[in-house]
């Protein structure tokens, strides 16, 4: 139950503006932002889970390519033994290798973004669709772009509309602040932000958070961790 915030430019000179909250069972290990991948995949930074090898959230600096996956429910009747990881769609997305036709994953929401724009790609087991994002800002989460039924964008989406990133280069500051007053609500509020799942029958609560910018000059993503998961004490974005 992932969370994405992304503003996209209204001109294409500027950068698209990316904050990725990640959610996932602190017991499934995970390499902290780097170059982990071998070819093809040289040069890719990437947030990478250790178990299946994929990435959560990965950016490639020579194609300016930046792709972040989020987890939702599926309709899918195929055996789990006919499904593979979805990590490796992070991967092949900053390759230029969007999913078509049928993945043969659990569901979830893609988010891709380059110089050109931004898009979400939505699996459900039965269709994938694509989501232009028009120029603003957006959420998402485990259902649909900018869906008032997920409580915690119907809370929340507008403070991240009125609030503008700095002009500097720690622009997500303002951003950060949002979340941190997100945080005044319990993890187990279905408005929070900083979430503990375990309550909803998920082993996942809030780890860390990537803010990425990407334009025509390039990607610029950075990391930081939560002190305790799924508890606020601070984000240090390095």
């Amino acid at each position: 139950m992932c969370t994405v915030v992304i503003r996209v430019p209204a001109s294409a000179g500027e950068p698209t503006r990316v904050l990725a909250i990640r959610d996932e069972d602190p017991e499934r290990p995970w390499n902290r932002l780097g170059r982990w991948w071998p070819e093809p995949h040289d040069g890719v930074v990437g947030v990478r889970d250790v178990r299946a090898g994929g990435a959560w959230l990965a950016a490639d600096p020579e194609s300016r390519r930046l792709a972040v996956l989020l987890n939702r429910a599926d309709a899918s009747a195929r055996p789990e033994s006919e499904l593979v990881s979805r990590g490796g769609i992070v991967l092949d997305s900053v390759a230029g290798r969007s999913p078509a036709g049928e993945p043969p994953t659990h569901g979830f929401n893609l988010v891709e973004v380059d110089p050109a724009g931004a898009r979400v790609l939505t699996w459900d087991g039965e269709h994938l669709r694509s989501t232009m994002l028009d120029p603003g800002t957006h959420m998402i989460a485990h259902d649909d772009v900018d869906d008032l039924a997920t409580p915690r964008i119907e809370r929340w989406l507008d403070e991240f509309r009125r609030t503008t990133p700095d002009e500097g280069p720690r622009w997500w500051v303002p951003w950060v602040e949002v979340l941190r007053r997100s945080a005044d609500l319990e993890p187990t509020d279905d408005r929070a932000i900083i979430r503990d799942n375990r309550p909803l029958g998920y082993p996942t609560l809030s780890l860390l958070a990537c803010v990425a910018s990407v334009s025509r000059d390039g990607v610029d993503v950075h990391y930081g961790e939560l002190t305790e998961p799924g508890r606020w004490g601070g984000l240090d974005l390095a």
